[in-house]
């Protein structure tokens, strides 16, 4: 553990994993013309059509955890440089589907290739990609993924608590 790691509080270290996380994605991809967040829309969307899904913009951003409005600018831009399509459900006139292009595919299976190296680098400190203490970092992030942040919950209970 790093020196200035022992005694930060759980909140800071998520923060500066994602951070890292997120700068080192960032880098990797780039040479494939992609960003941090296009990687995780297109990253999504392989594997969710590789099941056989065709989602919305709204469905890919509930499974992403990414703001629906930001979802669809980032769609948009993939869209301009032929990553992307963008088509009408056929069920919801308002509803937008998503597809990866042929392109599209191929260039997020690089960007898979990439990233998956660089977890394979981040998890070795933990034996492995399928270690058992990763396949507990992961249960352990899990739960903390489902466990429910309302901000404002949080400052009416401590305004109760000032009272």
């Amino acid at each position: 553990m790093s020196k200035g790691s022992e005694n930060a509080s759980p909140g800071f270290l998520v923060w500066r994993l994602s951070t890292k996380w997120r700068v080192a994605v960032d880098r990797a991809v780039a040479p494939l013309g992609l960003t941090h967040a296009q990687y995780a829309l297109v990253a999504s969307l392989y594997g969710m059509q590789r099941h056989g899904e065709r989602p919305s913009q709204r469905r890919l951003a509930d499974h992403t955890g990414l703001e629906p409005l930001y979802v669809s600018k980032l769609a948009r831009s993939l869209e301009t440089a032929g990553l992307l399509e963008r088509t009408r459900d056929p069920r919801d006139p308002r509803a937008v589907q998503l597809a990866l292009s042929e392109p599209g595919q191929d260039r997020t299976r690089q960007a898979i290739e990439v990233v998956q190296g660089l977890l394979e680098q981040l998890l070795a400190p933990l034996g492995g990609l399928d270690s058992a203490r990763t396949r507990e970092f992961r249960r352990e992030l899990a739960v903390l993924l489902d466990a429910p942040l309302d901000p404002s919950t949080t400052d009416h209970e401590s305004t109760k608590e000032q009272s």
